[in-house]
């Protein structure tokens, strides 16, 4: 593949601690959370880009996705993989 074509890089989603609100959680995405997180530390994941926009996507239809506060919207926080992190797979 050529350079100007690279995969896109992995993301980690990881439990927001600052969003306060439990609705979220309660409504279906702690199951939705742990089907991703099952033989991890479960406070976080790594994924691929494609994957990780996928179950983001289901993420956002369960009731509460945006009941944080503005510091804090989301109970799962999205940030990308630094080039240099080891990761885990």
């Amino acid at each position: 593949m050529p350079e100007s074509e690279s995969a896109p890089r992995p993301v980690r989603l990881s439990v927001d601690y600052e969003h306060a609100s439990r609705t979220w959680w309660d409504a279906g995405g702690q199951a939705l959370w742990e089907s991703i997180t099952e033989g991890f530390d479960g406070s976080s994941v790594v994924l691929d880009a494609h994957m990780a926009e996928s179950w983001l996507a289901e993420a956002r239809r369960i009731p509460g996705w945006d009941a944080g506060h503005e510091y804090a919207p989301h109970p799962i926080a999205v940030r990308p993989v630094d080039e240099d992190e080891e990761l885990d797979y």
